[in-house]
């Protein structure tokens, strides 16, 4: 059973039976369909149907001989509309099934992200194996949410915004120039982040946490995919499970710079999203790699 199936809306599927009417539903009424050979000769399927908009479930596994699809695993996703880097992205296969992470550095953000590939059959079909050489340039990533909350806003006004555009571009630049060796860049770095650190050290005995850092993404647990996300919503709508019932805040929020697409169940989430405000959340990402 899969733990993010209540991000897109089957909070209540709790026994196998039900799941497996959920993956036999997908396969019968699927809205796409992709089918390849895999490096050993295999027939490998794909199946995904949207039960939400840009939202549902896909479902892999292989044909045998006589044509008949067996099922291997399956997983729910978010399609985002917004693509949210343009740097090379970098795949790799699990070792355990037929499926991929991607891995992505933004200088906007101080660590890797690596998030789970949703549109896996569509490269196989089109490109074949991707391997350790081969960059794609653009992905959209979104992430789905199992709780979070909603922050209110922090104060800002035109000069402090102004000030952190000018701040967030001379950060990309150092960083870009410390990936390419520059010792006075990695320095500069070094001593940005001192700097932030004692700044942060003075005001946190008066101020919030959250009103002092306004956006955050961090990695979270020991899974590499998983990460802790603090931003601002850019656009909210309510959208219902077409075949639960159940709804479904979709949120479009710009965290560190950089767009993602959000989904949380209705009943996990805390606070009523607007956009202005902030989401506050553990989100499993996922990327699609534009072709």
């Amino acid at each position: 059973m899969h733990k993010y199936l209540e991000s897109i809306g089957f909070r209540r599927i709790k026994k196998r039976s039900e799941m497996d009417h959920l993956i036999s539903n997908t396969v019968l009424h699927h809205d796409q369909k992709n089918v390849f050979r895999d490096e050993d000769g295999r027939i490998i399927g794909e199946f995904s149907r949207d039960y939400a908009p840009d939202m549902g479930m896909c479902v892999c596994g292989e044909f045998d001989g006589d044509g008949n699809f067996h099922p291997d695993y399956s997983f729910p996703y978010l399609r985002g509309n917004a693509i949210t880097s343009c740097e090379d992205v970098t795949l790799e296969r699990h070792a355990d099934k037929h499926s991929f992470a991607g891995a992505v550095d933004d200088p906007r953000v101080g660590v890797t992200i690596i998030f789970y590939l949703i549109n896996m059959g569509e490269i196989m079909c089109r490109t074949g194996m991707p391997g350790p050489d081969d960059f794609f340039h653009a992905v959209k990533i979104t992430g789905l949410a199992r709780e979070g909350k909603i922050l209110l806003p922090a104060i800002k006004n035109e000069w402090w915004e102004k000030e952190e555009r000018e701040n967030l571009k001379e950060h990309i630049r150092l960083v870009t120039a410390a990936k390419d060796g520059d010792e006075d860049a990695i320095e500069d770095l070094t001593m940005e982040d001192m700097d932030a650190y004692t700044l942060l050290q003075q005001r946190i005995e008066n101020e919030d946490i959250f009103s002092i850092v306004d956006s955050n993404f961090m990695p979270y647990g020991i899974e590499c995919d998983q990460y802790a996300i603090v931003g601002t919503i850019q656009d909210v709508q309510k959208v219902k499970n077409d075949m639960s019932d159940e709804e479904v805040w979709k949120m479009e929020v710009l965290v560190c710079d950089m767009i993602f697409d959000v989904c949380i169940n209705s009943k996990t989430l805390i606070g009523e999203p607007a956009v202005g405000r902030r989401f506050k959340g553990q989100v499993w990402l996922q990327g699609e790699v534009c072709l």
